[in-house]
């Protein structure tokens, strides 16, 4: 869109702040160090001499995508001690950190479950990968934000997809089949009972939670439709001690997370956590719990934002 001759800095910079903040969001998996990157990025832009930036869009994503490599390559580092299972931050549908979703690869590119096989991706295949398959961009753009050849981005390109589609074979679920499987499974897991739970996961899913040592979650993924069903039932299963932590029961509403169906558990305005269930025309594949509260904060803060809404149910 352009900008009028009396646009200032702030305005050039604010023009892009979307499409910035939903690069760095799959670049990262996390959109609080997403948040820090273009914060980091407006702050170079301040001080860079401007009248030099022939085109400020691509100024910007270049700057943008390198303080993401930067921290990706230190993230790599952290995640060795990370404590327990790594899971992305999950996203509010509705929020512009998700960025665009018209196509297919738009909107797997943001799903929990890619993001999290990109975790496996070298930080210039992971680059590549979003900015292709998300943004669109060319090989010789993106070569020019990675200081490549464009042969070379081509050959990362392709390596990426290949790593990612050796790991998951894309399968399109109506979102309308996919809200009822969620709805299904929350009954299953209130049912106190492991049988409809089991009829409802696939013989070989998994159940990951992601605590980040701040809140008890299991710190090993749970394999398998019979011991995901007895970990479930133990997890809804209500008693006083659960109360007592959460200073009450807790309400379960239907959401949509990082373009999918989902669980949202919350007291007193404060995301507890998030359920995100993958669901397949075979059963439920995986269930991705995060209740780490360092990436529950920007949720919480949309959510309490939205107003009061009706639960599914409430539990403990």
């Amino acid at each position: 869109m352009p900008l009028p001759p009396h646009a200032t800095e702030a305005d050039l910079f604010e023009n892009s702040r979307g499409r910035l903040e939903a690069i760095a969001y799959r670049l990262l998996g996390s959109a609080g160090d997403a948040e820090d990157a273009v914060q980091d990025t407006f702050l170079r832009w301040h001080a860079a001499d401007r009248e030099r930036i022939e085109t400020p869009g691509a100024w910007l994503t270049k700057v943008l995508t390198n303080i993401c490599l930067n921290q990706l390559t230190s993230a790599r580092a952290r995640r060795e001690t990370y404590v327990g299972q790594w899971l992305p931050e999950p996203v509010l549908a509705g929020d512009r950190m998700l960025g665009p979703a018209d196509t297919a690869e738009q909107r797997e590119s943001v799903s929990l479950a890619v993001l999290t096989l990109m975790e496996r991706l070298s930080p210039n295949e992971r680059a590549v990968y979003v900015l292709r398959e998300a943004f669109g961009y060319g090989h010789r753009e993106i070569a020019e934000i990675l200081d490549l050849t464009e042969s070379n981005c081509q050959q990362i390109h392709r390596r990426a997809k290949q790593h990612l589609t050796a790991e998951r074979a894309r399968t399109e679920v109506d979102a309308a089949a996919a809200r009822k499987v969620v709805e299904e499974f929350l009954a299953a897991a209130l049912s106190g009972d492991t049988e409809p739970l089991i009829r409802l996961l696939t013989d070989d899913a998994v159940s990951v939670a992601d605590g980040g040592a701040k809140v008890r979650a299991r710190r090993t993924p749970v394999i398998g439709a019979l011991g995901i069903a007895r970990y479930l039932r133990g997890l809804f299963r209500p008693n006083a001690a659960k109360r007592a932590y959460v200073g009450g029961s807790v309400a379960v509403h239907a959401v949509d997370v990082n373009g999918a169906p989902a669980l949202l558990l919350e007291s007193g305005e404060q995301v507890l956590g998030v359920i995100c269930v993958a669901a397949t025309p075979l059963g439920v594949e995986a269930v991705r719990i995060q209740v780490n509260p360092d990436k529950l904060e920007r949720i919480t803060r949309r959510w309490a934002a939205a107003g009061p809404r009706r639960p599914l149910a409430e539990i403990w």
